[in-house]
């Protein structure tokens, strides 16, 4: 045997024909590289996963195999064994990839057809399963996905955090509308055969840690014969996707970004053990504001990772596009005042329409500000989640003409460590932006809330902090 993958499931039938399961990933994992002649700590490496972990599992694994190839097998000896016992040229067609169409369809939850390579099952042979294999997927909780705009960049990132880091806690965070289900729904799409669960779950009703929890476990348990007593146990036990949505709604409001709801403190547990226990399993949060301790973890490179998710850029013409709208040249323009928001740009695009009958330019040389209209509604919906003293930021911030320079000391009523504070927090809103001018740091908070903010009638407008 000279293919992995041919040895992979060798080891798998043999496995499921003494226990009735399948190998677990942290096995094939350490298959792969005693195979390689890898030693624990870098097939601990790759996992991202403990050495004594790995070697805790790596014992147990050797004594399953041991009566078929030798009561002393290690890795050391795994290979010559193995090629003493099995003198087996590579199978003729182990090049060839089976092409598998796998259709999802789960309580009217449709994701299109993936024609994905697949070089082995995860059931034995003639088995019905190893006809048709394809994940357990609930997506009853996920919003249909109508339209998908070019986002080629932020899909690569997330499939290499995923295949290739492992990552464990992936945070998406941005602005409402921005596109963040849209980008993780198709994200499974592409993905979805790397797992063996995946489940979406909103928390727009702020479900509490334990019925959440008790919702996974049920899920999971389907096809185990055993239950097993926490969410994390079946995260080690097969590769699971689980996607949160709306995560911002166990956090207060009128707080600095990120602070727990009372009672749900409990999840930033949670999701800290997901980042830093071990197990090949990955959890995706859906939020317009990044989580606190997710910074924190970040910082200490606990398999976390977080895309802040922008506004489209050239992409973002195909939404004209769609709308019918005219004058092409002033496209560009349009996009760059309205931030290449998805969501914006559609009702604004209804706007130009009726009222210029789609013509770009008319629209643009009508106004001598950025135009708000239906998007005031939902801005004021961001931006009523803010502190006091957030508002009281995004108010001075809004009446500078440029970019601020906040290491420099000026006449503010908050401390310098204050101002810091709600600059960071107001930034983990999407509200805040940073640009680079030479050496130092300059931010400027949003243009189109500035511009709402400044049609407001209030008197923070003028006053300076």
């Amino acid at each position: 045997m000279n293919n992995i993958e041919d040895i992979l499931q060798w080891a798998d039938n043999l496995i499921f024909n003494d226990t009735g399961q399948h190998l677990t990933p942290i096995q094939e994992a350490i298959l792969t590289g005693a195979w390689q002649r890898k030693k624990y700590p870098q097939i601990a490496k790759d996992f991202n996963c403990s050495e004594s972990h790995i070697k805790k599992e790596a014992a147990k694994l050797w004594e399953k195999l041991a009566e078929e190839l030798g009561e002393d097998l290690n890795k050391f000896n795994f290979r010559s064994k193995l090629e003493k016992k099995h003198r087996v040229s590579q199978v003729s067609n182990s090049g060839d990839c089976l092409v598998q169409e796998i259709d999802i369809n789960i309580c009217n939850k449709f994701i299109q057809n993936i024609k994905s390579p697949q070089t082995r099952s995860h059931s034995p042979p003639d088995s019905p399963q190893s006809q048709n294999p394809s994940p357990i997927v609930d997506l009853t909780d996920a919003p249909e996905l109508t339209n998908f705009y070019d986002r080629t960049s932020e899909l690569s990132t997330l499939k290499e955090w995923i295949s290739e880091a492992r990552t464990r806690l992936i945070t998406i965070y941005g602005l409402s509308g921005i596109g963040k289900s849209s980008i993780a729904l198709k994200l499974i799409e592409e993905i979805q055969t790397e797992f063996d669960y995946i489940i979406w779950r909103s928390l727009s009703d702020t479900p509490t840690l334990s019925v959440l929890q008790t919702e996974l476990k049920q899920f999971f348990s389907r096809s185990q014969q055993n239950p097993l007593p926490a969410v994390i146990d079946y995260l080690r036990c097969d590769r699971c996707l689980v996607i949160l949505d709306d995560v911002q709604n166990i956090f207060k409001s009128g707080q600095l970004a990120g602070q727990y709801l009372a009672q749900y403190e409990d999840y930033s547990k949670f999701f800290k053990q997901i980042a830093t226990s071990c197990h090949q399993s990955c959890l995706i949060l859906l939020s317009w504001e990044k989580p606190r301790e997710v910074a924190t973890l970040e910082a200490e490179n606990r398999s976390t990772r977080t895309l802040h998710l922008k506004g489209l850029g050239e992409q973002a013409e195909e939404i004209l596009r769609e709308k019918g709208l005219t004058d092409e040249q002033n496209w560009s323009e349009l996009i760059r005042l309205y931030q290449g928001h998805p969501c914006w740009l559609n009702i604004i695009a209804s706007t130009i329409q009726d009222l210029f009958n789609g013509s770009v330019s008319l629209f643009l040389a009508e106004q001598n500000e950025i135009f708000l209209g239906d998007l005031e509604h939902i801005l004021e919906s961001q931006l009523e989640r803010l502190s006091e003293s957030e508002k009281k930021v995004s108010y001075w911030l809004a009446s500078q003409a440029e970019s601020v320079d906040i290491s420099q000391p000026g006449d503010r009523e908050l401390s310098k460590s204050e101002f810091w504070q709600i600059i960071q927090s107001l930034g983990r809103r999407s509200l805040v932006e940073k640009v680079q001018m030479g050496a130092r740091s300059h931010f400027h908070i949003n243009p189109v809330f500035k511009a709402y903010i400044q049609s407001k009638s209030n008197p923070l407008a003028e006053k300076q902090l």
